[in-house]
């Protein structure tokens, strides 16, 4: 959809056009002879009329519209009082309120403007056509459906699924009618005979043809490309266009009516004479209940309890007097008085009588609540047309309905407060229709609108709202934000169904005044709805991906060049006769002394070179310790934690090991994900790290515990992570729980841990369980920090990439290792075993089931290392050799939100699909 408020009427029909022309898809250069527009829908300001002479609106838009393949093949239109339009948020700046919306409405009451919409339509069959007065037959039911179609130029549209074959489905129909305000007494035949020409099968949308003035003429516009002759600006009659096959409409009516006094019965009428009317008791009761609960929830706190009372009892003796039979003139006059001015004074103008269409009080008397519920207006509004003053009766429209005894009936009036929660309320029930629509349509994807169509009479807008224009278009926008093409105008009447719901008879479909009908229409078939916002987003996307592919091969090369230059050499790296790294710690003293004069320097002799990753690791992390040590020393860190011991304030460790114990009996295979901002391998996991936010989204997927890399060497964290994630996982956790609370996950501080001095600050941190690298670990040490770690609480990890490495494990105290994490990393470059084999070979091997045999069945085992990227069924093989879950970082670290939990719980389930 396109809008242009140019002055110059050509010159919006080309801008219009061409907003529209950018909302389709490019047509390629293979499909330029067969891509064609299959409807256009062009709505134009009467203003224009005094100006230019309204027959160059048609070819003015085919001459725009010519420029996409084939051009546009049909075309439908009409002059307006006021415009309602779209434009495109592609087009508009990507902020504020409207960049989660596909579209921005429009509205214009009362000015120049245009809007033209474009319409793709595969698999619809489109057909305009124009009918007179005179071309309508009167006779609806009495002739047949073939001669009656034949009549008003609709003999190609298929009437039924009789007529395609026996076997097919009833076929979907719809028709927009623009009919001239001359027309307005033939489209009673004319949705009549629609309905009844089609089974009933068919949806009838539209609005009568406006103006601004009454000085001015409504006109119509046609075009269709099958016939030459047809292009056409015209004066009287009704165009309009049939739309068949791939084609799902939905839609419903605001009619701003607010229902007043009591539900009655009638019990005397005469074709659509209502003579006397009778109060419901039965339905009245429930109807004065249920207010009385809602005044109850929206009491004003400085309203007294005496006013209340009073205001009930008023209503209550109302009511004991309407229960007496009496004409239902008297009636009005008697509820006219319990009114507000404002209310009293637009019944003095209007009497408003709605009559049950169907349905009982039942479950919601609200009229509100029951839109809200999604099912619909119960009553249709008739305004009365005449009264009679001897008898005391009233008559509404001629035709528009035959009153039978027994229908319940209540007055209405218009009120805009009420209106506004009209409109909210029919959206809620609209939403909650295509929701259960979905839930019971047996696999069927949801509803998705591919444009919508906003009709409204010249009464609304701001003369009924009030405030800043837009409120109802805006509403449409809010509700269905992925709707690309929002359009449609002011008429002098809207034309369809209520709602959905309203199949009572082929009298359904009416004409309205003094409301807003708002239609859906998208693809019966569920067929991809193209949205210009998302094409935009989906090429910035790819543009995005190609940049950071960039990057990454950037930092892939810098990375092997670092790797290259710690190692000094492209050598393989010394070992042990056990296969294990032959680790060396740092030098220290590192230069010769230097005396010149009398001041003495130190000059550095060639440095020492790391013969591997870890080793250069090992010795980075031993500097970050000192600098730490000459700020805070270990007996102060001591004394910290003592005094953490007996202060509420200060974080306590929990048990870590314990959920991921009941997530491996709940559900077989435990799955913690890994807070990291980068990796040596693969350089940065998420172009901006906020271990809060992946905190939140990792909570929000139901993880049982978390692992935090602070390491700032290799992993770019920090020690201040931790802290952020125990919080942040503490705050969601609880948010989430409600009254009952919920656990918040437990911290592993995974780092590269040397000293004891680092468990402290952990423990101080808010760590619950820490990660030790056996291989870079003599036994001693590996003793000596398990033993520190059970002091502070901290319960230890064991990480292992060999054989060696499980039998130190085996060593340690039965109670010291919470959990043995089998690693996929080469220690000697810190690359990874893409295969997976290694985590493999090490749960099958003999080591392993003698560190089982010690410790038990009940110390978890867990596998780290692109777990969540290797291809094939990786998880279900690790678990068959004996895994208990995975610790996951890379694999779903770039994921998001939405992705999370279905990763997590394919891991745990053992078909989730790899990353490419």
């Amino acid at each position: 959809t396109g809008y242009s408020a140019k002055e110059n009427l050509l010159e919006a029909i080309q801008q219009a056009t061409d907003q529209a022309l950018g909302g389709l898809p490019v047509v390629p250069d293979d499909n330029v002879g067969v891509a064609k527009i299959d409807l256009a829908i062009v709505t134009i300001s009467s203003l224009y009329d005094g100006q230019f002479s309204p027959s160059v609106v048609v070819p003015a838009v085919l001459s725009s519209g010519n420029v996409y393949g084939q051009g546009i093949q049909n075309l439908v239109g009409c002059t307006a009082g006021g415009i309602v339009s779209s434009l495109a948020t592609n087009s508009l700046p990507c902020s504020g309120p409207t960049a989660a919306k596909a579209c921005q409405p429009v509205e214009n009451e009362g000015l120049p403007g245009v809007s033209v919409t474009l319409a793709l339509l595969p698999d619809v069959k489109v057909k305009t056509f124009h009918v007179l007065s005179d071309d309508v037959p009167d006779d609806v039911g009495r002739v047949e459906p073939a001669v009656w179609k034949r009549a008003v130029g609709l003999s190609d549209l298929t009437q039924s699924a009789e007529e395609a074959s026996e076997d097919s489905s009833p076929i979907n129909t719809a028709f927009m009618l623009l009919p001239s305000p001359a027309f307005q007494p033939d489209l009673e035949n004319l949705m009549g005979g629609l309905t009844y020409s089609f089974d009933g099968n068919v949806k009838i949308l539209g609005g009568i043809a406006s103006t601004v003035s009454s000085l001015s003429r409504a006109r119509l516009f046609r075009f269709d490309a099958s016939d030459p002759t047809c292009s056409a600006t015209l004066g009287d009659g009704c165009v309009g266009v049939g739309l068949q096959g791939d084609i799902e409409v939905k839609q419903m009516v605001a009619l701003g009516t607010k229902p007043v006094g009591g539900i009655y019965r009638v019990l005397s009428c005469v074709d659509s004479t209502i003579q006397v009317i009778q109060l419901d008791d039965v339905a009245t009761q429930e109807l004065q209940e249920y207010e009385e609960e809602q005044e109850a929830e929206e009491e004003d706190d400085d309203e007294e309890e005496g006013q209340v009372q009073d205001k009930r009892a008023q209503m209550a003796a109302a009511y004991a007097k309407a229960a007496i039979p009496k004409p239902i003139l008297a009636e009005t006059n008697f509820v006219m008085r319990t009114l507000s001015d404002d209310d009293q004074a637009f019944m003095r103008k209007a009497i408003l009588v709605g009559l049950e269409r169907g349905g009982s009080v039942g479950r919601t008397p609200s009229e509100l609540a029951r839109l809200a519920e999604g099912r619909g207006h119960r009553f249709v509004i008739h305004q009365v047309a005449s009264a009679g003053m001897k008898d005391g009766s009233v008559t509404l429209p001629l035709g528009s309905v035959k009153v039978q005894p027994g229908t319940r009936m209540r007055f209405f009036v218009r009120e805009p407060n009420h209106g506004k929660k009209e409109v909210g309320a029919l959206w809620m029930g609209y939403m909650k229709r295509v929701l259960e629509e979905t839930m019971l349509g047996g696999g069927k994807e949801m509803f998705s609108p591919a444009a919508a169509f906003m009709y409204t009479t010249l009464d609304r807008g701001t003369k009924f709202f009030g405030g800043k224009p837009g409120f109802e278009s805006r509403s449409v926008s809010e509700y269905v934000p992925s709707v690309p093409s929002i359009s449609g105008f002011f008429s002098n009447g809207v034309l369809g169904k209520l709602d959905d719901e309203d199949v009572s008879s082929n009298l359904a479909n009416q004409v309205h005044g003094s409301a807003s009908s708002y239609v859906l229409i998208g693809s019966a078939s569920r067929r991809p709805i193209y949205s210009p916002a998302q094409a935009a987003a989906e090429r910035e996307e790819a543009l995005r991906k190609k940049e950071d592919e960039a990057a990454r091969n950037a930092e892939e090369s810098k990375r092997d060049s670092r790797t290259k230059s710690l190692m000094g050499l492209d050598a393989k790296a010394p070992r042990q006769p056990n296969g294990e790294l032959l680790l060396k710690r740092r030098e220290v003293q590192s230069g010769r002394a230097m005396t010149v004069s009398t001041v003495e320097w130190s000059v550095a002799d060639k440095t020492a070179v790391p013969t591997s990753t870890l080793e250069g690791f090992m010795w980075d992390k031993e500097t970050e310790v000192d600098r730490f040590r000459e700020r805070v020393p270990l007996s102060n860190l001591v004394s910290q934690c003592r005094l953490s011991v007996s202060d509420p304030t200060l974080p306590k460790p929990r048990d870590w090991i314990g959920p991921v114990r009941e997530e491996i009996l709940s559900k077989g295979f435990a799955v913690i994900p890994e807070c990291k901002r980068s990796d040596p391998t693969t350089g940065a996991l998420r172009k901006r790290y906020d271990v809060g936010k992946l905190v939140k989204q990792y909570v929000k997927a139901g993880a049982s515990a978390l692992s935090v890399n602070c390491d700032a060497v290799l992993y770019g964290g920090k020690l201040e992570d931790i802290t952020v994630a125990r919080n942040t996982a503490s705050s969601v956790a609880a948010d989430l729980g409600g009254e009952e609370g919920l656990a918040a996950p437990p911290i592993l501080a995974s780092d590269l841990i040397l000293y004891p001095y680092q468990l402290y600050k952990f423990s101080l941190a808010g760590a619950d369980a820490i990660n030790l690298v056996a291989g870079a670990l003599t036994s001693k040490d590996l003793l000596y920090l398990t033993k520190i770690a059970s002091s502070l609480k901290l319960q230890a990890l064991v990480c292992v990439t060999s054989t060696f490495q499980i039998d130190e494990a085996t060593k340690l105290s039965k109670g010291t290792v919470s959990a043995l994490v089998v690693s996929n990393r080469e220690l000697e470059d810190f690359t990874f075993d893409t295969s997976g084999r290694q985590a493999l070979e090490l749960l099958r091997s003999e080591a392993l089931a003698a560190f089982r045999e010690k410790h038990g069945n009940d110390v978890p085992i867990l596998v780290e290392g692109q777990v969540g990227l290797i291809e094939g069924s990786y998880v279900e093989e690790i678990k068959s050799a004996g895994a208990n879950g995975a610790i996951v970082g890379s694999g779903i670290a770039a994921d998001s939100s939405d992705e999370t939990r279905a990763k997590l719980d394919g891991l745990r389930e053992m078909s989730w699909a790899p990353v490419s």
